[in-house]
């Protein structure tokens, strides 16, 4: 039997694009703070006028960028993760929100965290670094690659603002290159996900996030019919 090329899939499958795209932006949003319903959430990226929103302008833009960036993300899955992908992701995010054209040039703070992100005047080396890391460190599997990193990059907040929504599509960028199923990160487990980035805890994070791939594999056999 042919092996099922995952992003070939998402592009071709209406019904699980669809379920797969809005779970994406409504859980990827939420876990920042967005009181966008699941509905809401699907009625604004599929432009669905049956449904009557009422939503703050940042929050429709929220999920409409969300939308395009993954769609970005699943386009380029077989380009190189290198500084220009990762600008173009979180300018996708941020568009008519808090537009950037490039990493930080002021320091920030993430509300409710212990952790200080480095000063801007760091920020292009360090992401030198860690794309140069990324690209070329041996892990011991994709999942630790992809914790490891994901946890590094939230630590370095390169942006403005978007961090956690562009960090979350790096994640499926690098497992749907390697056609692993992708992982979305449920509202419900917000608490267990940031306590994961708080204790860089990459061994809890890698196994939580294969566990999570394992669950959208079941969920696209029931589409793949």
């Amino acid at each position: 039997m042919k092996r099922m090329i995952l992003s070939d899939f998402l592009k071709t499958n209406r019904d699980y694009f669809e379920d797969y795209v809005t779970r994406s932006v409504y859980n990827s949003n939420a876990i920042e703070g967005s009181a966008l319903s699941y509905a809401d959430t699907y009625a604004i990226v599929f432009k669905d006028d049956s449904f009557k929103i009422s939503a703050k302008p940042r929050e429709i833009y929220e999920a409409i960028n969300h939308k395009y960036a993954l769609n970005f993300v699943i386009d380029n899955i077989n380009n190189p993760l290198d500084e220009r992908f990762i600008i173009s992701v979180a300018k996708i995010i941020n568009k008519n929100i808090n537009e950037i054209d490039g990493f930080r040039n002021s320091d920030v703070f993430i509300r409710g965290a212990e952790h200080i992100p480095p000063k801007k005047e760091l920020i292009y080396n360090k992401m030198l670094y860690f794309i140069d890391n990324y690209n070329n460190a041996k892990y011991d599997s994709i999942f630790s690659k992809v914790a490891f990193n994901h946890i590094e990059f939230e630590k370095i907040h390169p942006f403005a603002d978007g961090n956690g929504r562009t960090g979350r599509l790096l994640i499926n960028y690098e497992l749907l290159r390697n056609n692993i199923t992708p992982s979305i990160i449920p509202l419900e487990d917000r608490s267990k996900y940031f306590e994961f980035l708080k204790n860089s805890d990459i061994s809890g994070f890698a196994d939580y996030l294969e566990s999570l791939s394992k669950a959208e594999k079941q969920r696209i056999d029931k589409f793949n019919i």
